[in-house]
């Protein structure tokens, strides 16, 4: 039994191979130069923030949910959790949403965000958010997940990702981020 389990979280653990990176401090240089590399008009400080909001914001949540330490192999085991009511939070599209919504709320100048989701409206959906330079084609962009290997960010270009393939949802990241916006208190004048 106990030399099964290894071989068993070995082939179940999500393939972190060269086109998929793990980003586990909010200065990670190898993101921050990565998102400045996507064009020459975006700012090194643009690119700082948006590393540092993402690589919180998934450390953050996975507190608040309380994340099990096995998520970060089998991110499936939260959602089971979730499920059966032993957690409140942790499924794909929450951490998307919610990092979407920060990540709009910096008003960055030089950069977008996207909504990403790979196979929609099945039990393998996943969702996560892209940075992309304004105006540039969601498919140029840089995938980040805070879901796969909780409470850590992966990261990747979109198109590259060795285990989905993206499209993005305008009309979802709208709808996101019009809830955030009318949820917010109104400032009396």
């Amino acid at each position: 039994m106990f030399a099964v389990l290894p071989l068993l979280l070995l082939t179940l653990y999500p393939h972190r191979g060269k086109e998929l990176f793990v980003a586990t401090a909010s200065e990670d240089r190898a993101l921050i130069m990565r998102i400045k590399a996507l064009s020459t008009t975006i700012s090194l400080d643009d690119a700082q923030r948006v590393t540092y909001c993402a690589i919180t914001t998934g450390r953050e949540l996975a507190r608040k949910w309380r994340v099990v330490g096995l998520a970060t192999w089998l991110p499936g085991i939260q959602n089971f959790l979730i499920k059966t009511g032993a957690r409140k939070g942790g499924y794909c599209f929450q951490y998307s949403t919610e990092l979407l919504v920060r990540l709009n709320a910096l008003k960055l100048q030089t950069l977008e965000f996207h909504w990403a989701e790979s196979e929609p409206h099945t039990m393998n959906e996943n969702n996560a958010i892209v940075v992309t330079a304004r105006g540039q084609p969601f498919e140029q962009g840089l995938l980040l997940d805070s879901w796969r290997c909780q409470p850590y960010l992966t990261w990747t270009e979109v198109t590259r990702d060795p285990e989905y393939h993206w499209t993005e949802n305008k009309s979802f990241a709208a709808l996101v981020l019009r809830r955030a916006n009318n949820a917010r208190p109104q400032n009396p004048q």
